[in-house]
């Protein structure tokens, strides 16, 4: 299947209308923050978008974003190749508007004075958002990874009884 460009900028309310799909790639190049964060980016970053309107009829843009990083191992400072991947829904929200009660797994974005927005920033934040805290190897590709063992059993912690209980005791009565 050919990789087809995005678009950079949206309008999410005409594609949410029109019930959009879209998949494709963007360019590493237009990632420069994912870029200074990584050690680099491979290839072009897989995009996968959809709009629409849920039940509550919020204008909804949901999809899926992956791209190929070279991070850092912190254990034993060597470069390992991994995939980083996001799942994200977002609404629309203009600038002075206020937030109507979303659902929890919502996240806004506002839109700019044309009512669009930058999709490329949008895929670039939540690639850096799941970039993971410290990088590292598995245990048995690391080469520090095989230090990092433990031997023996952990003894197990004897019931102390709960300080509060008199407490409860007292309730009772």
């Amino acid at each position: 299947m050919e990789k087809v460009k995005l678009p950079i900028k949206v309008d999410p309310v005409r594609c949410a209308l029109k019930r959009l799909d879209y998949q494709g790639a963007f360019a590493a190049a237009l990632m420069p923050r994912l870029a200074e964060s990584t050690q680099g980016i491979h290839g072009d970053i897989d995009v996968s978008l959809s709009f629409g309107t849920d039940a509550q009829g919020l204008r909804v843009m949901s999809g899926q974003a992956r791209a190929q990083v070279t991070l850092q191992c912190q254990r034993c400072n060597e470069l390992f190749d991994t995939a980083i991947e996001s799942e994200f829904t977002y609404t629309p929200l203009r600038e002075d508007a206020e937030a109507p009660d979303l659902p929890e797994a919502y996240d806004t974005f506002e839109v700019d004075e044309f009512g669009e927005i930058s999709l490329v920033q949008i895929i670039e934040d939540e690639l850096i958002l799941n970039l993971p805290l410290v990088p590292a190897h598995e245990n048995e590709q690391c080469a520090e990874g095989k230090y990092d063992l433990s031997f023996g059993d952990i003894p197990a912690t004897e019931e102390r009884p709960n300080p509060f209980a008199i407490l409860e005791e007292l309730k009772r009565k």
